[in-house]
């Protein structure tokens, strides 16, 4: 199927924040059946047909105002994760000292930043992508409400359970076209996933960080860099496999419901297949993180 061309019109943000004027537009259909749109824009209503304009842009096309709602959802889950690793501001009675308490939050961000913001960022993009290879336009708006949501729960509580928004499709779809693009995102969880396990093998392997102990960032000697590494390989893991598994839940907004209803096997096989891998690495039975230590130490 070719792409719809109409996907590339010039329009940074379909749904803007405040209230434009909306020209009045006229439909006359000719003897053949076709139907022509005039558009009252010149002065004293006279009707101007003028084609519409189109811009030269890919599919990785992003306007400047879905990159700024990127940097925001971005920056805020950052805070909330880090925030997650040192139990809130109630967790700074289990540090030696407040001191200690800002430097590991500080230190756990960036680890944060680079360990889950790409299964969140790719995962947003493979919607993005297919729903503009289907001809809509596609881009992603974060949740103001959503966002300070999740900050002050990790704040409060030492919990990330956050939206941090989603991307706005608009356009016309086939149920089958509605169902691929609900499932690219966790589709993407899943490459980087499997991704996760040689790369972090590899990683581990060539820091000589595998026996590192998760969550210990600082040492004796100052920062402990080997505790930094062997979380950015266990949050990447996870965080991908939790995402994926999260948003194949049949309800409401999320991609489980769009797939369900386009296709109820497919919905079905990626559901058990993402519930029971994290069943076995809730319950021990199976370890990603062990295959990637493995892999490390075979380096």
């Amino acid at each position: 199927m070719a792409r719809d061309s109409r996907a590339d019109i010039l329009e940074d943000d379909l749904f803007p924040k405040q209230r434009v004027h909306i020209h009045r537009v006229h439909a006359q259909q000719a003897h053949d059946g076709t139907i022509h749109f005039n558009t009252n824009r010149g002065f004293f209503g006279i009707n101007q047909q003028k084609p519409i304009e189109l811009h030269q842009g890919r599919l990785w096309h992003f306007s400047e105002e879905e990159k700024n709602h990127l940097l925001l959802a971005t920056g805020a889950f950052t805070v909330a994760l880090g925030l997650m690793r040192v139990g809130g501001i109630f967790g700074i009675d289990d540090y030696p000292n407040i001191g200690i308490w800002i430097s590991l939050l500080l230190l756990s961000m960036p680890v944060m930043l680079i360990a889950v913001g790409p299964a969140f960022l790719l995962h947003e993009i493979g919607h993005k992508v297919v729903a503009k290879h289907y001809g809509c336009w596609a881009e992603f708006r974060s949740d103001p409400k959503g966002l300070k949501f999740g900050v002050s729960l990790a704040a409060i509580l030492g919990i990330v359970f956050m939206a941090p928004g989603a991307v706005m499709v608009a356009g016309i779809v086939t149920k089958r076209q509605n169902g691929h693009i609900a499932l690219a995102g966790p589709v993407v969880n899943l490459l980087l996933f499997i991704i996760g396990i040689p790369l972090g093998g590899l990683l581990l392997g060539l820091t000589g960080t595998q026996t590192a102990t998760t969550g210990e960032y600082i040492g004796a000697n100052g920062i402990y860099f080997a505790g930094m590494i062997y979380d950015l390989v266990l949050f990447w893991i996870s965080a991908n496999l939790i995402l994926a598994t999260f948003n194949m839940l049949p309800f409401g907004p999320l991609d489980g419901a769009k797939i369900r209803d386009w296709n109820e096997g497919v919905w079905f096989g990626f559901f058990v297949f993402f519930l029971g891998l994290s069943f076995l690495m809730i319950t021990g039975k199976w370890s990603a993180m062990s295959l990637v230590v493995q892999i490390a130490n075979l380096l």
